[in-house]
């Protein structure tokens, strides 16, 4: 069973940093595009950055500059991506979710959502 699991959502002062972390684990067989996505009140879930399975990386025009991805591939049972939030303005409220694109044995390139996590950030 296929499981996506993060952290480090919380309330900072603007011009503030946060981490985020999201492991997916339970058996897979190739994980694909790893990112993360907001959602503010009211509006609707945006992208804000992705890395490919190859290392390349896509971020919003928002965030460009300030926010930077990274992941950690292991085995098949485990796989984590971090989001470095530096500089961060009262719009990077919201929360984040984690979406990972993965293979197992039964299904391929399916997408898993993490439950998300708050950030707030204050002027």
């Amino acid at each position: 069973q296929v499981q996506v699991v993060e952290s480090g959502g919380g309330s900072v002062q603007a011009g503030g940093s946060l981490r985020l972390s999201c492991t997916i684990s339970g058996g897979f067989l190739r994980i694909d595009t790893m990112g993360w996505y907001r959602q503010a009140p009211g509006e609707q879930r945006e992208l804000v950055a992705e890395m490919t399975r190859n290392a390349r990386s896509n971020y919003a025009n928002s965030v460009s500059g300030r926010f930077d991805i990274s992941r950690i591939s292991g085995d098949n049972e485990k796989a984590t991506v971090f989001l470095q939030m530096n500089s961060l303005k009262p719009e990077d409220t919201g929360a984040y979710y984690c979406a990972v694109d993965y293979w197992t044995l039964q299904v391929q390139n399916v997408r898993a959502w993490g439950e998300g996590t708050q950030v707030s950030v204050s002027s």
